[in-house]
């Protein structure tokens, strides 16, 4: 652990403490408390070892999302119990999505059986003010404060930015935890505005205060919070079961990193004529976590070899995806797909002259064979991703946060032309 020049204390929360860092502009130490709260702090107790939990359980999700390619805060682990993060002006607003009903929003909506599924996922916004208990806002109150933090107004688009990050998050920690036979219940986050690059990053912390875990869907299992708020009475017997829960799901927040299926890429062209093109497959391959692997072959000259590379990434149990990279006659994806169970994706490298005559080798095929044709290189990957994500939540997740980014770089480029021709 190396040594940090502390500066001065910026903020303290109930559970956590931020300090500057003197030499590093730009930087803060998030320090956890072993503190638990419940009821904004109307009860709160010590829970020995619950900063080194926290602190472990916040780290592992940041990296599962950084990793995906979410925005965030977090830099890295520092110590057990504290890591370093850009420093942010924070959005007084917690941000809480739900998939099933239960809480306090069955309070607000009589009626509303515990258990009921928000498909899509229900969003609400909550004004962070410890006095007033944190009064739930609608999108008109937010826009009618008119924030403006590290020099960002936050209006319409902030908003929107916002509430679609909220949703993404929570569906790629959802997709997560069902890995692990875990239902997410509902989730509230924080965003801050970052002072160096003045965009909106997730902030905070999420640890086992921020969400419900209901393993297998019951919630008579509960992991979270909830346990420590429902207590009756607090004992030293009921906090050490507490502390229980909140271990178990920093132990099982680590399996979240690890993929629970492999799954590889195998491209096959018919010369290396072509390898330009499969390096650009590769190289989109490799954006998602996907192993890539390259290989020739021609179905025309050598169809003994082809079915004998075929055989080869057959055997050895990793599901594959073969995608053909061949010009002019494509023999090489519908002899594939006729011999082999796996998916084949055709990803003929077309060329000016005959390309719109060749790819009718590509779309045309006999009966009995399934292969796809996509035209684009980094499609092609993207589609093989996709095939891969419905059994591998890393890649999932990957593909889950790319939509989001490019749903918010197209907003921020209508928002900067709108400012311009105004």
């Amino acid at each position: 652990m190396s040594t940090l020049n502390i500066g001065q204390k910026l903020n303290e929360g109930k559970t956590k403490q931020i300090f500057e860092l003197a030499d590093q502009p730009g930087l803060v130490l998030v320090q956890s408390k072993d503190q638990i709260t419940a009821g904004n702090a109307v009860r709160k107790d010590q829970m020995e070892g619950k900063a080194a939990i926290a602190n472990k359980t916040t780290c592992c999700v940041f990296k599962l999302l950084q990793e995906s390619g979410i925005k965030t805060a977090f830099v890295k682990q520092h110590s057990e119990t504290a890591f370093i993060a850009a420093r942010c002006e924070m959005i007084p607003i917690e941000w809480v999505c739900r998939r099933v009903a239960t809480g306090s929003f069955l309070k607000r909506n009589p009626g509303v059986k515990e258990g009921y599924r928000f498909t899509p996922l229900k969003m609400e916004m909550f004004f962070k003010d410890d006095a007033n208990n944190d009064p739930q806002w609608s999108e008109e109150q937010l826009l009618a404060a008119k924030f403006s933090l590290a020099g960002l107004a936050i209006g319409q688009c902030e908003v929107d930015v916002m509430n679609r990050s909220t949703v993404a998050i929570f569906e790629i920690l959802e997709k997560a935890w069902a890995t692990q036979n875990c239902t997410l219940v509902d989730m509230k986050i924080e965003f801050g505005v970052n002072v160096k690059t003045a965009e909106i990053v997730l902030a905070d912390v999420i640890d086992n205060d921020s969400w419900r875990l209901w393993p297998a869907g019951d919630r008579s299992q509960q992991k979270d919070k909830q346990v420590y708020r429902d207590l009756k009475e607090v004992t030293p017997e009921a906090m050490q079961m507490v502390k229980r829960n909140f271990e178990w799901v920093s132990e099982r927040v680590q399996l979240l990193l690890e993929p629970q299926a492999s799954g590889r890429v195998v491209v096959l062209m018919g010369s290396t004529s072509d390898m330009a093109h499969c390096e650009k497959i590769k190289k989109a391959c490799t954006s998602y976590g996907l192993p890539c692997i390259l290989r020739v072959t021609s179905a025309h000259k050598g169809p003994d070899e082809t079915l004998r590379i075929k055989a080869e990434y057959e055997g050895d149990g990793v599901p594959t995806i073969f995608v053909a990279v061949a010009g002019r006659s494509n023999g090489l994806g519908p002899v594939m797909s006729g011999n082999t169970a796996y998916p084949v994706i055709n990803c003929p490298p077309l060329t000016p002259d005959w390309g719109a005559q060749d790819i009718w080798s590509s779309l045309r095929l006999p009966s009995g064979l399934g292969c796809s044709t996509i035209l684009s290189p980094d499609a092609a990957a993207q589609f093989a991703a996709q095939i891969v994500g419905l059994s591998n939540h890393l890649v999932w997740c990957k593909l889950r946060a790319s939509m989001l980014n490019t749903w918010v770089s197209l907003k921020l480029a209508d928002q900067k032309l709108q400012a311009c021709s105004l």
